[in-house]
């Protein structure tokens, strides 16, 4: 398949054969699998995952894109195409109790940080993904504190999974070369979450607020749910900045406001 590539989609296409060679043994693919594809664009590592002789779903949202998928691959059992936009779609839909689904896919700059957070949030589903970013977002999944990279992208995917690069990517790799490096990363769901947080939600809203302004110290970022006095008892300096907190820090802090919420509803 050869199909001219669409700005509207973000669309730059997979050439590599080295590069597509690489991320399939990554994945590594097996018989008995049940892999989800977001956006196969023009194939290219379809046909490598497929020849696994697992079962796979992709999930496409350029139509003119339909017709050529569905003539290369609709000749194997295994093979569902969903015209869908991923970020609307119900992956439960096409889950098997017992069997964790392995999501792989070449994700647009522009839809992969949401894809990712409603991704996790369904990580019961999941087996473990593997995507290929811009290397920016790779590396903020990948960011500890004290990195510039960090954030609240960095604290919900630690504690959400294991973030594992994989390799880079350079731009001549694709159909048009993009205008920055790209990365493949590995997210395997943990069985056990590192830390215990009484609600995701709050954690999630209190690394919303703590990153909304980076510059910002805690003291003052979440004075809307802590007092300084409150922050401080918790062990954490009040005067730190957010991209200085741990992942620990951080469910500390969310279970705290928890509780807080708690005692005020009663």
């Amino acid at each position: 398949m050869r199909h001219q590539p669409r700005k509207r989609f973000g669309q730059n296409f997979l050439r590599d054969e080295g590069v597509i060679d690489s991320i399939e043994r990554a994945i590594a693919p097996k018989h008995g699998d049940h892999v989800v594809e977001i956006g196969p664009g023009e194939g290219a590592l379809t046909r490598a995952i497929l020849a696994s002789g697992c079962q796979l779903d992709a999930i496409e949202l350029d139509r003119n894109l339909i017709t050529g998928l569905l003539a290369a691959f609709s000749i194997h059992s295994g093979f569902t195409l969903h015209s869908a936009d991923a970020l609307k779609f119900d992956f439960s839909s096409i889950a098997t109790p017992g069997r964790g689904l392995r999501v792989v896919g070449n994700l647009p700059y522009n839809i992969s940080t949401p894809l990712i957070m409603k991704l996790l949030a369904q990580k019961s589903l999941l087996e473990d993904m593997h995507f290929m970013l811009q290397k920016e977002v790779v590396n903020r999944l990948a960011a500890g504190p004290g990195s510039k990279n960090y954030g609240r992208l960095s604290v919900m995917a630690q504690y959400y999974c294991h973030v594992i690069p994989v390799l880079n990517v350079p731009p001549g790799a694709f159909k048009p070369p993009p205008k920055v490096d790209s990365a493949v990363v590995k997210l395997v769901p943990h069985q056990t979450p590192p830390v215990d947080v009484e609600s995701v939600n709050t954690l999630e809203r209190v690394c919303a607020q703590a990153f909304n302004q980076r510059r910002k110290t805690i003291r003052n970022s979440l004075k809307d749910s802590l007092s300084e006095e409150e922050i401080r008892e918790l062990g954490i300096d009040p005067t730190s900045r957010a991209e200085v907190l741990s992942l620990n820090d951080f469910a500390t802090i969310a279970n705290a406001v928890s509780a807080k919420e708690h005692q005020q509803e009663q």
